[in-house]
């Protein structure tokens, strides 16, 4: 018998095998399918909505009510398709997106699901990408503006369609952060969302500097971030040697507009839209999963992957926010109005605007405000859930008894105890490891999960005041479970306490959540790091009084 995780991908490869020879009309039931080995035909019923232990629901239609026919299609399976379990080509990831729309399957989908898996299970914090299972040719992609640029932790979201040429021929690339196309965020994204690089054919380059066959996804994403750099205004071609006194004025009118900009639209605007809230303040209508009513029109609710990293990464980023508006503030005056470039052109092709920084932190107070009621509205749901037995509370009880049995079988100071027994709410309570700067220390850290996790993950924050380059000054941490262990919360846990403790950590300025201690721990100065060592020894004899 095959093990769970091959049971689960060869569920959504009999049904893609299936559909090759299904009509378009065919595609509009769901049905559980019963997956047993090739010697045993698959058991199939006509149930809408029921399934029975260890099926899951995949597209049919009346091409699986057949058990003969799908048998057949199991049977043309490879022999070793129940343990080639190390084969790069028969990657999880591959099968669990097969799409189930026959004119999808091309022989391109295992290389292209391949880097779609590579890039969400890797460890960089940049770029993020999302399809639907059931369109695989259309992914999602989320690129995180840069530190030190006027992007910085700025959510920039692309559309990229994979056309059947894949890897022969480039995607095509559309921005979808232009303010419904009345922005032009860089010289070479317009506000119609076309992308000028090379790379995608959409701009001419030099020998080496065209698409081959040999890149992919994550080349084009870098290739985008490059794009969101410290001095845009030398993206614009012919702009990328002036220096007259004209430019450098220029250069310095166009970083003002785009950091204003970056805020209100690629982060500001984003969030409201998430939680529902008007730019001028109140809430407006969320149309959710939850609200969709029946699972057939699940296709009427919008397609947003990135709605849970953005809010997770708003609060690791919230002070430099805050920070780039002071700054903002400092450098022009209210109501001043943004400067055209040279290159821009009147209409929609532009940025044109009015400074207003005292708007935009209104705006991202109460965006802050929102994010930090959720947790309580979590765990309000939560105890709903314990007592409708649903399968995550059972779940995270379940964690919950394992992670303190493996903190007393290793002998761990650490405690782990439930907010009025509620699994949706750990209290972690951290002994400062000895002979470091934590020795001593006692600090309470509390988890809250969401009724949806894992695909929510936890929001987790120290209660105990720290001063730490890892926890940002609300207490909000900042850390980075395995990505093949997101489900699990022993996992978060050890992140969360490796974090804290590393002695030697490497630079990552996408980490950077509290600046002020960032500075003084990589600053340089000779006195830095000891004036953060004195902080933080400060903040660890302070939780023991």
């Amino acid at each position: 018998m095959p093990g769970p995780n091959i049971e689960c991908q060869l569920e959504h490869l009999a049904a893609a095998l299936a559909l090759q020879h299904s009509a378009p009309s065919d595609l509009e039931h769901w049905s559980p399918v019963d997956l047993h080995p090739p010697t045993a035909a698959p058991r199939v019923t006509s149930a809408k909505h029921q399934t029975a232990p260890g099926t899951s629901l995949v597209r049919s239609g009346p091409c699986l009510t057949s058990n003969r026919r799908l048998d057949v299609r199991l049977q043309r399976l490879p022999p070793d398709i129940w343990t080639r379990r190390a084969n790069p080509d028969f990657h999880p990831f591959m099968l669990h997106s097969f799409p189930s729309r026959p004119d999808a399957l091309h022989p391109y989908m295992p290389t292209f699901c391949r880097e779609l898996s590579d890039i969400q299970r890797g460890t960089d914090l940049a770029i993020a990408v999302a399809c639907r299972d059931i369109d695989v040719r259309n992914v999602k992609a989320l690129v995180m503006g840069p530190h030190e640029t006027p992007y910085e932790f700025g959510f920039f979201e692309f559309a990229i369609r994979f056309s059947r040429d894949y890897p022969s021929k480039s995607p095509n690339v559309q921005c979808v952060t232009t303010n419904g196309g009345r922005c032009r965020l860089n010289p070479n994204i317009y506000a119609n969302g076309k992308v000028c690089l090379s790379i995608l054919g959409t701009w001419r380059g030099e020998r080496g500097e065209e698409w081959s066959s040999a890149q992919g996804l994550e080349s084009i994403l870098l290739s985008i971030q490059s794009l969101l750099s410290a001095n845009p205004y030398e993206n614009e071609p012919g702009f990328e040697d002036a220096n007259e006194e004209s430019d450098k004025v220029y250069q310095k009118d166009y970083i003002q507009k785009i950091r204003h900009e970056s805020l209100r639209i690629s982060v500001i605007q984003r969030l409201e839209n998430y939680l529902g809230l008007s730019p001028l303040g109140g809430s407006t209508q969320l149309l959710t999963k939850e609200d969709g009513g029946d699972d057939d029109e699940e296709v009427n609710v919008p397609f947003e992957p990135f709605r849970d990293i953005c809010k997770r990464r708003f609060l690791w980023y919230y002070q430099s926010y805050l920070d780039a508006i002071e700054k903002g503030k400092s450098e022009v005056k209210l109501q001043d109005s943004f400067v055209r470039m040279p290159f821009e052109m009147p209409g929609n092709n532009c940025m044109e605007g009015k400074f207003n920084y005292p708007d935009l932190e209104r705006r991202l107070n109460n965006v802050k405000t929102a994010l930090d009621a959720e947790p309580a509205a979590w765990a309000a749901e939560g105890l709903t859930a314990v007592a409708k037995e649903s399968t995550v509370a059972v779940n995270l009880y379940h964690q919950y008894e394992q992670v303190t049995a493996y903190f007393k079988r290793s002998d761990m100071p650490h405690d782990v105890t439930l907010d009025n027994d509620n699994p949706f709410v750990w209290i972690i309570t951290y002994f400062g490891r000895p002979m470091t700067n934590l020795d001593g220390g006692l600090f309470r850290i509390r988890m809250n999960f969401s009724t949806r996790f894992p695909d929510e993950q936890p929001r987790v924050k120290f209660e105990t005041k720290i001063f730490h380059h890892h926890v940002a000054p609300d207490g909000t941490a900042c850390y980075v479970p395995n990505p093949l262990k997101r489900e699990d919360v022993k996992s978060h846990i050890e992140a969360i306490i490796s974090t804290l403790e590393e002695d030697e950590p490497a630079y990552d300025p996408r980490m950077i959540v509290n600046p002020e201690a960032t500075k003084l721990f990589w600053g340089g100065g000779k006195d830095d790091k000891k004036q953060y060592n004195r902080r933080l020894r400060r903040s660890v004899q302070q939780s023991m009084e």
